[in-house]
């Protein structure tokens, strides 16, 4: 059993240190242009060349997404930035457009090409078609069975790579081609620039009854239509490595760093656990409960089992049991100094996730703010905590509190 890629979303720094620190083996990030997620910070030049830099002192690969569909005016840019992203010193571009596929290999022949689940990739002539044109991975589309993926596996070179997603947010539609927000907004999800209307409540209007509407559906609620659920594949992971699935991609380059931390660190466990009992051994239960640490849609396994994951209807919110209230910046002799990130009290009971190792939880008997003042609450984003005569609270951890309507 070969122990495949994990490969983690990086919006901004701070998520790109929370996949790393978490165990990422590869993250993918967007420069200011050519990326499917305008929503996030992302990385200018500067930004970049030093996120490579990161990534690589710790042997994680760094993937530049260039998969928009660019038009005329942009493609003009476009030999600009592939220069900037081989200059960086970038792993690999993922692509969706053949004509940025060719100017990738003319301009920046020392990055390789992977190609998005954006090009609906779905059979195995189209993966040899790619392998030909220079790609060493495709992304497959979402919509594949693992029956599916497995006979692509079979039909194509040992040397060209499969990726598929694995967990996070689905679009509506197929393998994320969708004119919804474009036509609802102005806004066009295939330049990067998604609205999420498919996450909308939407009524009927009678036609002659202005101003008035009807639930689709009798729910107070109202309906939602094209609400995916998210999906989660890591209770399979040994069913992905035989269907021959080289990475492991987590979506979510549009979440926190708090949300690629936790995620992160639960499918690096499960793959490492999958390696050691060779997908023999149930998953730890703990790592599946991390899973509910972070807000998320109701979880499916998408297409992989055949059939479609279905959508949402009675809400368009996230199922969200906990918030993340501190970092810890260091630790030292028996003292935790935190950044603060949303408001607790002295006496809680906080949820620990170190960067390694299984979650704990610590008492807050005692804390002081930054002046060695004792305090209550922490009630101010950003400010400097310390927790003094605690348990080893490794730098770098998460520390979170289950919200009271869960309790």
């Amino acid at each position: 059993m070969y122990k495949p890629e994990l490969l983690a979303p990086a919006g901004d720094p701070e998520c790109l240190d929370g996949a790393v620190n978490f165990g990422a083996d590869a993250v993918y990030l967007a420069g200011t242009e050519f990326g499917m997620r305008t929503a996030s910070k992302n990385f200018d030049p500067a930004e970049l060349k030093t996120a490579v830099e990161k990534a690589h002192q710790r042997n994680v690969k760094v993937y530049v997404t260039c998969n928009t569909l660019p038009r005329n005016d942009e493609i003009e840019r476009l030999p600009e930035f592939l220069k900037a992203v081989q200059e960086a010193g970038a792993d690999a571009f993922i692509i969706a457009d053949l004509g940025v596929m060719s100017m990738a290999a003319k301009y920046a022949p020392g990055v390789e090409r992977h190609v998005s689940t954006q090009s609906g990739i779905v059979n195995y002539q189209t993966a040899r078609f790619l392998y030909e044109s220079g790609a060493t991975r495709v992304v497959l589309a979402r919509e594949l069975s693992l029956d599916e993926i497995a006979d692509i596996r079979a039909k194509i070179p040992d040397s060209l790579e499969i990726e598929a997603f694995v967990h996070g947010s689905m679009c509506v539609s197929f393998s994320g081609r969708c004119l919804i927000s474009s036509y609802m907004t102005g806004r066009d999800a295939n330049r990067g620039d998604c609205a999420q209307p498919c996450r909308w409540k939407y009524h009927l209007y009678e036609e002659h009854r202005e101003g008035q509407y009807f639930p689709v559906e009798e729910n107070e609620n109202g309906t939602f239509l094209y609400n995916s659920r998210d999906l989660c594949m890591i209770e399979h992971i040994p069913e992905l490595i035989k269907a021959g699935v080289n990475s492991l991609k987590i979506e979510g380059r549009a979440k926190s760093a708090y949300y690629v931390s936790v995620i992160t660190n639960a499918y690096r466990h499960a793959i490492d656990e999958c390696i050691e009992y060779d997908g023999k051994k149930p998953l730890s239960p703990w790592i599946r409960e991390e899973l509910e640490k972070v807000s998320h849609r109701e979880y499916s396994t998408g297409f992989f089992f055949g059939g479609e994951p279905g959508q949402v209807t009675d809400n368009g919110g996230y199922i969200r049991h906990y918030d993340v209230v501190a970092v810890c910046d260091e630790y030292k002799d028996n003292t935790a100094y935190l950044t603060q990130r949303n408001r607790f009290f002295a006496g809680d009971t906080l949820d620990v996730l170190p960067p390694s190792g299984m979650p704990f939880e610590v008492t807050v008997d005692c804390m002081e703010n930054d002046r060695g003042e004792k305090i209550e609450v922490a009630p101010h984003a950003m400010q400097k905590v310390i927790f003094p005569g605690i348990t080893e609270i490794p730098a770098g951890s998460v520390l979170r509190k289950k919200r009271e309507e869960n309790k």
